[in-house]
């Protein structure tokens, strides 16, 4: 590709939290040089995907040469409260979204952005989770990625579109929303140690352990499938290692100077949570030579030091 030549990349949720981390990284230069010839064009701040029109119009305008769809409602709890808006924000509006790529005669890469909690429940035996494991989705948020891969494969299948799709695992970092454990555990350990109130700190259930992984590693993953992902394969995006709730927040509490104690707060327990997740990110380290970069202690930082200018 001619360095004179810019990819234009149509990117859906910009002004989200991987949105904004994915538009500093490219800003920035930390994402494997990959974003050296593209020219990322952030669909309209304002845009609603369940308005079929206005996608419509937001992708003639973009006149893009590939597509990373981000936008989506992505908080579990607000799913079970509001199922139907989850499903036609991110259900109907992928719809949305390929039909006016079609219509515009789009023959770029497409990449979906899933979800790691479409796997559900899965048991410890048969961690590390990979990609060939069936769908068991527990959430209506997971539901709803669940049927939008499969919109995507038939689309990739029956309308011929370059479709990569990938899984995250949970991805953490300063701007994160406090719906999320580890932003909403560096916000009140924060908030404690500016106010200097009783180090008292309420969670839920923190003995669950999860797979993190910086959010500036996870948009590289991003850049490197737009690259080198093979067409029509799903990939994890994880460190296939897993960490404990109660872990981030002795790191957390540990970077902050602080001794706290812990209370279960019975409204932030979650039912039937799952116990532990570890996935496993061969196939994407094999096909694009991806592998983390950020030290956890450094991710830890950069969110402490989001809350502590919020405070300011």
């Amino acid at each position: 590709m001619s360095s004179a030549f810019k990819k234009r990349v149509l990117l859906t949720g910009a002004t989200g939290f991987v949105g904004t981390a994915l538009m500093q990284s490219v800003s920035s230069g930390t994402t494997d040089n990959s974003h050296e010839n593209v020219q990322i064009v952030p669909a309209p701040a304002e845009l609603d995907l369940r308005d079929a029109d206005a996608v419509a119009q937001a992708v003639t305008s973009a006149r893009a040469d590939a597509v990373i769809h981000l936008a989506a409602r992505s908080a579990v709890p607000e799913s079970f409260s509001d199922p139907h808006g989850t499903y036609a924000v991110n259900f109907i509006g992928t719809l949305n979204l390929l039909c006016a790529l079609r219509s515009t005669g789009f023959s770029g890469r497409f990449l979906y952005v899933s979800s790691g909690d479409v796997y559900g429940a899965v048991p410890v035996a048969d961690l590390p989770i990979r990609e060939q494991r069936p769908l068991a989705p527990r959430s209506p948020y997971a539901v709803s990625k669940a049927a939008a891969e499969l919109l995507c494969g038939q689309w990739e299948r029956s309308h011929d579109i370059d479709m990569v799709i990938c899984r995250p695992f949970n991805h953490i970092g300063p701007g994160q929303d406090r719906r999320f454990a580890v932003s909403e555990f560096a916000a009140q350990l924060v908030e404690i140690k500016r106010t200097g109130a009783a180090p008292i700190l309420n969670v839920g259930n923190i003995d669950v352990t999860r797979d993190f992984l910086d959010v500036r590693d996870v948009v590289r993953a991003y850049f490197l499938l737009l690259d080198r992902g093979r067409r029509g394969v799903i990939y994890n995006i994880c460190s296939g290692r897993e960490r404990s709730l109660r872990s981030m927040i002795e790191l957390l509490s540990e970077r902050l100077g602080l001794n706290v104690e812990i209370r279960v707060d019975s409204t932030r327990v979650r039912g039937n949570e799952q116990a532990r997740v570890a996935g496993c990110p061969d196939r994407l380290i094999a096909d694009t030579g991806w592998v983390p970069r950020a030290r956890l202690e450094e991710t830890v930082d950069r969110i402490i030091g989001h809350w502590e200018m919020k405070k300011t």
